[in-house]
């Protein structure tokens, strides 16, 4: 039940009930994580990380390999740290369960900068222009197998 005030308009204390109300509802409805998801999120997750983590290091240590295919591509030398330890920072939110998903974000933007960059420079398509997008779509499968909150704001699956 809702109170009016005289005038017509709900009360303070009508919104908060009306909103723990609605909270409720989303916490009762959130999906359930089973352990076979997450072991499974958790396989899915650990290929691109392993590749992003491999990939950040070469440019943060400066390895021969890194720079020459960054010249190939049309970046500079000096750039190479910096990306590095933008990598390097993505991974740790990405990594850690609360900020995962504004890492998988970041990650995104980052890893379409990449598609960009290949699709500039003439790149095969599906093998080299679309890699990022397949490590994309890796962290976020990953995640989506791991975390109820992301099951809840993108429901791939109904309700029976």
């Amino acid at each position: 039940m809702s109170q009016i005030t005289p005038a017509g308009t709900p009360t303070l204390s009508s919104y908060i009930l009306r909103s723990v109300a609605v909270a409720d509802d989303v916490l009762e409805r959130r999906p359930r994580v089973t352990t076979r998801a997450r072991r499974i999120g958790v396989v899915v997750t650990a290929l691109p990380v392993l590749f992003l983590l491999v990939d950040a290091l070469v440019k943060v240590l400066g390895v021969a390999a890194a720079t020459e295919a960054a010249a190939q591509l049309g970046w500079s030398e000096p750039l190479l740290l910096p990306l590095g330890v933008l990598e390097l920072m993505c991974l740790a939110l990405y990594l850690v369960p609360q900020t995962a998903v504004l890492g998988a974000i970041l990650w995104t933007g980052y890893l379409g900068g990449a598609v960009a960059t290949h699709v500039r420079i003439g790149n095969p398509m599906l093998s080299h222009a679309l890699f990022p997008v397949y490590v994309g779509a890796l962290l976020w499968l990953g995640l989506w197998l791991r975390d109820a909150r992301l099951r809840a704001l993108l429901p791939f699956t109904t309700r029976r």
